[in-house]
């Protein structure tokens, strides 16, 4: 049976959504638990919010004739992308640039080293509300940058930091896992 009410839009939770700590770091789940204290808030993300992409490279069998009979999965890649805007966060420069490469406070200057040192796995949460006061939280255990976008500095666009991670699968061989909850009485 069809469900108006159960179709969504997914908004950043408000005071943050994207979260980020070390691999190992204790990971909530339920949508509602409160973060580890090791998660790090990374800010303000783009309008063009957040993208989960799955893609999966198979093998089709025929059989005489050209039915498919059977198709095998051979890997399956689970990334996610989004851009950064806080520009000026040590936490954001910390997470694309490794939290080695950066020093300083923004009080007392900032230095950013940008150099070819491996940027080393972390754990990511994602906070959202969706509709109906219902939350979602994606939890990702461990997963790497393996891309940056261009860095276009602009006067008619926030400086961004256009990341993509790619998940790795835990001892489990889950790569995220995604919690929905319903957290109160629907607003007016």
């Amino acid at each position: 049976m069809n469900k108006a009410t159960n179709v969504s839009a997914g908004k950043p939770k408000v005071g943050g959504a994207i979260y980020t700590a070390p691999v190992g770091t204790t990971l909530p789940t339920s949508a509602t638990e409160t973060l580890n204290s090791a998660f790090v808030g990374l800010g303000y993300c783009s309008d063009d919010g957040l993208t989960n992409s799955t893609s999966m490279d198979t093998e089709k069998v025929k059989a005489w004739g050209g039915d498919t009979v059977l198709v095998i999965q051979k890997s399956k890649d689970d990334t996610f992308k989004f851009t950064l805007i806080e520009a000026k966060s040590k936490a954001v420069l910390g997470y694309v640039y490794g939290e080695s490469n950066v020093s300083g406070t923004l009080e007392t200057g900032l230095v950013v080293k940008v150099n070819n040192k491996d940027v080393p796995e972390r754990s990511i949460v994602i906070d959202m509300l969706l509709r109906d006061n219902t939350a979602k939280r994606i939890v990702i255990p461990s997963c790497k940058i393996s891309d940056v976008g261009d860095i276009v500095y602009g006067d008619e666009e926030a400086i961004g930091y256009e990341t993509t991670v790619d998940c790795t699968p835990n001892e489990d061989g889950d790569t995220h896992y995604e919690y929905i909850q319903k957290i109160g009485t629907p607003s007016a």
